[in-house]
């Protein structure tokens, strides 16, 4: 699949000359020169890809998200497949220089586009998707009969939360524009190597909750992954920018934050399980924290009513 991706990305020009970027099960990643194609997962759904595309080449999603090179999805190999422009990620080895402010500035400008202004009919955020996901994969990798510790913590987490944050019923109906997955390997400078930073990957955009996007830092903050101050720089940041799903300048936000940075603990915690148990490792300092975290969230009284978004 790379070497035809790239050969599609070079608009069948032989054998083009490409990098592989990322090699998934939901998603195929190549660059080819400037160009960037993703073969997105076989079982996508289509009508949601389309929508999905149409807004980010939306004018409303202009300086928020990555434009595509073309509005619309082609196909290769029985997988939809777009083209995007290259952006320059964030570096992982200077962690001082993450761009916690762009992000949250990008979020809040997300979260406050008008979702009638879209093309439409704009599909359900899939970020209680992903927690499914990863609960599918933690009880796949945990089949064996074997005390199973840490996987027991973390399904009793997932049991405190309602059925739509673990994407076992439909979500509330509504919300504001979300991406869905929102970490810091999401945002690119474009044009690169400095231009400003954007959001890319559009595959669980959509309507929801919009403190589902600020879930995961909010969850590294709540384990002790990320220190105090990055944290607060990147609330004050959203804030500032007029983000909605934090609550004003000053106030409480777990209220507001709570149930999403625990549905994306739970989705942490399952996938770090999943993947050491598959390659016979002990869990990192990083994954044992978001485990250890899943102890304390199953002892929380469960969320009977799933709660309106904000």
């Amino acid at each position: 699949m790379p070497a035809a991706l790239a050969a599609y990305a070079g608009a069948g020009r032989g054998a083009a000359p490409y990098s592989l970027l990322a090699e998934r099960d939901d998603g195929t990643v190549v660059r080819c020169g400037e160009v960037v194609a993703k073969a997105h997962a076989g079982d996508s759904d289509p009508d949601g890809l389309a929508v999905r595309m149409r807004i980010a080449a939306h004018p409303a999603l202009a300086g928020v998200l990555l434009a595509p090179l073309r509005a619309e999805a082609g196909r290769l190999r029985g997988r939809p497949v777009s083209l995007w422009p290259y952006g320059a990620p964030v570096d992982p080895e200077r962690p001082e220089d993450a761009p916690w402010e762009a992000a949250a500035e990008l979020l809040a400008a997300l979260h406050r586009v008008p979702p009638h202004h879209l093309p439409g009919p704009v599909p359900p955020m899939r970020g209680p998707a992903k927690v499914a996901r990863a609960l599918h994969r933690l009880a796949a990798a945990t089949a064996a009969p074997a005390p199973a510790g840490p996987a027991d913590a973390v399904r009793a987490a997932a049991r405190t939360l309602p059925a739509w944050a673990r994407g076992a019923a439909p979500a509330p109906a509504g919300g504001a524009l979300c991406h869905g997955d929102l970490h810091l390997g999401q945002l690119v400078r474009a044009p690169a190597p400095d231009g400003p930073w954007r959001l890319i990957d559009i595959d669980d955009l959509g309507l929801g909750t919009p403190a589902w996007d600020l879930a995961r830092p909010a969850a590294w903050y709540a384990a002790g992954v990320l220190d105090p101050g990055t944290w607060l720089r990147f609330l004050d940041a959203y804030r500032a920018a007029g983000g909605p799903a934090a609550g004003p300048p000053g106030s409480d936000p777990w209220p507001e934050l709570d149930l999403a940075a625990r549905a994306l603990t739970v989705q942490t915690a399952a996938l770090a399980l999943a993947k050491s148990a598959q390659e016979g490792r002990r869990l990192d300092d990083v994954e044992r924290l978001m485990a250890d975290s899943c102890v304390r969230i199953a002892a929380l009284p469960p969320d009977l009513e799933p709660e309106p978004p904000s």
